[in-house]
Order: C-alpha cells, then sequence, then structure tokens
C-alpha cells in the first residue's frame, strides 16, 4: 500500500465517521411532554395504551374498533379535546395514595 492510498483510506474514514454523527443528529428524538393526560375515544383499533375503562379487558392492545369510548391512550397534556376525545380520570396505582 502506498502512501497515497493510506491517505485516501484515512480521510475516507474520517469523512465516514463525520457523516454517521450528523446522520444521527438528524434522527434525534423530540422533546417529551411535561405531562400527559388520558384521553379516551381517539385510540385506533389495537393501539390502546392500556386496559378499557369499562373494564372488558385490561391490557394494551385490545381495542376492537377506532375511537372506541372505553379505549384511551396518553397524549400530552391539553391536546385530547383537540383531537376530539374526552379526559379520562387517572387512577392512582396501588399503593400510592
Amino acid at each position: 500500500m502506498d502512501k497515497g492510498s493510506g491517505l485516501k483510506a484515512a480521510v475516507t474514514g474520517v469523512l465516514s465517521v463525520g457523516v454517521l454523527a450528523l446522520s444521527s443528529q438528524a434522527h434525534a428524538v423530540p422533546d417529551q411532554p411535561k405531562a400527559w393526560e388520558k384521553c379516551a375515544g381517539v385510540a385506533k383499533k389495537g393501539m390502546n395504551d392500556c386496559g378499557a375503562l369499562d373494564g372488558s379487558h385490561g391490557c394494551a392492545g385490545q381495542a376492537k374498533m377506532d375511537n372506541d369510548p372505553n379505549e384511551w391512550v396518553y397524549v400530552p397534556q391539553g391536546t385530547c379535546k383537540k383531537l376530539g376525545g374526552k379526559v379520562a380520570k387517572v387512577k392512582p396505582a396501588k399503593g400510592a395514595a
């Protein structure tokens, strides 16, 4: 390997690292909301966050239809009504009283 080839390889390596650094910054996670609210009636089929409000099931991902008033998702505080949903009361976790 001559000096020219080694130099080209080194420059290519440095440029590759720079490109990777820039591309990772382009996919940065947006700021997280300071507060969330439980929003009923806006979850899509199979996309609810947890159990139904009416107790018909107790797990996420079990919504049987879009916009069921018993299914909910967490949304940034202040956006539920804008989405056409109804803010549901959050029950405190057991032992968190």
